[in-house]
């Protein structure tokens, strides 16, 4: 039993052309065998979108279709001719033009070839240190690509030579055959879609027109890029075939971890160790920063550890900008260790002194609680 038009495209029966033909895109879009190869469920979908879009798109087919269903197309299916609607006519078309007709190029660069005939795309892995992120560096880079051949100046053919039409496809680049109902357009198998032939290819490139080399490059990384930016450099891929156009090179950063900072965006932070009396009585120590210099951080009486000390512009450089981010220390207070006699009197003597005095907050608040806890448990 065939599918209902109306139901294979998800539209309804009262929709309009521009309704029709929005619906028609989108599963063309999805089932297009050019995004499926090698899927026949896709490609007899795509084959049933495109039959239910050539009747529905047409006034008289459609009105024939709402009227009879499938059988106004019977007699064309079979033969005959006389009082039905045939799918491809004797002016052609088929499926091939309708597609042609919405989506202009869109099948895989065909026209006229070259298009499909593009270098590739390559990428290129670099790691740079946190401080080349900061401010920016120019890098000297080795790729390993295709480059035009320069003997046949990417034409692939050889001196006096020249490339000619393709006898199979006469020069379009692509081969039209008919299924059913349908005319299915593909690239063509002898040009692979260039729409030309060589007779006598260059020695240097065997007629491709590119020939392997590594090419040396200077990336400018701007200040401010975080891991995972992305460069574009056009034209830098590989060479096209037979002079087509050559792809671009993609360089992906990566920013190695750093001895002193963590990177939150724009911002860096810095655990910087502190000793217990400057916590304790304040004071000021100094802290190195992203740009090579230093800065003076002023240490309150009784500072924690974990304490954070913001420093306003310290922070990395803003891609695309000259603003900065902030820099923010963190203070790790550390325990006395290797005491002299006399130290361990002295801190003695400071425990004996606070005693029935409230002088570590933190600490009295936490055992407050853990004895209401026991409290509770008991009752």
């Amino acid at each position: 039993m065939s599918t209902d038009f109306y139901e294979t495209l998800g539209a309804s029966r009262d929709a309009s052309p521009d309704d029709l033909k929005k619906a028609f895109r989108k599963l063309a879009m999805q089932y297009h065998p050019d995004k499926n190869p090698g899927d026949d469920e896709a490609e007899h979908k795509f084959k049933e979108i495109n039959q239910a879009y050539e009747v529905l798109r047409d006034e008289q087919k459609r009105a024939a279709y709402d009227r009879y269903g499938h059988a106004a197309f019977e007699n064309a299916a079979a033969g005959g001719g006389q009082g039905g609607f045939g799918f491809g006519g004797g002016g052609g078309g088929g499926f091939a033009d309708i597609f042609d007709e919405m989506f202009g190029e869109f099948t895989s660069g065909r026209r006229g070839g070259g298009a499909a005939r593009r270098g590739s795309d390559l990428r290129y892995n670099m790691e740079i240190s946190l401080e080349d992120a900061f401010k920016g560096k120019t890098a000297e880079i080795r790729v390993p690509t295709s480059v035009r051949c320069e003997p046949c100046e990417g034409t692939g053919a050889a001196a006096g030579a020249k490339p000619v039409a393709c006898t199979t496809c006469q020069g379009a680049g692509k081969v039209r055959s008919q299924q059913g109902f349908f005319t299915v357009e593909r690239t063509c198998p002898a040009c692979h879609g260039a729409g030309r032939v060589i007779d006598n290819p260059c020695e240097s490139c065997h007629g491709q027109g590119r020939t392997q080399k590594e090419k040396n490059l200077s990336v400018k990384i701007p200040p401010g890029v975080e891991e995972g930016t992305r460069i574009r450099l056009n034209g830098e891929g590989e060479a096209g075939l037979q002079g087509a156009q050559p792809g671009d090179l993609y360089i992906f950063l990566s920013v190695e971890p750093h001895r002193l900072f963590k990177r939150d965006g724009a911002d860096i932070y810095c655990r910087v160790p502190m000793g217990m009396t400057t916590a304790a009585l304040g004071g000021a120590v100094e802290v190195p920063t992203i740009d090579g210099g230093r800065a003076k951080v002023t240490i309150a009486p009784g500072t924690q550890s974990g304490s954070q000390f913001r420093l306003r512009g310290k922070g990395m450089s803003v891609l695309n900008s000259g603003q900065r981010g902030d820099m923010y220390v963190e203070s790790k207070i550390e325990t006395p260790v290797n005491l002299s006699r006399k130290q361990r009197e002295l801190l003695q003597e400071f425990e004996t002194a606070g005693k029935g005095r409230s002088f570590s907050p933190e600490s009295d608040g936490f055992f407050s609680k853990v004895k209401e806890f026991w409290t509770d448990l008991k009752d």
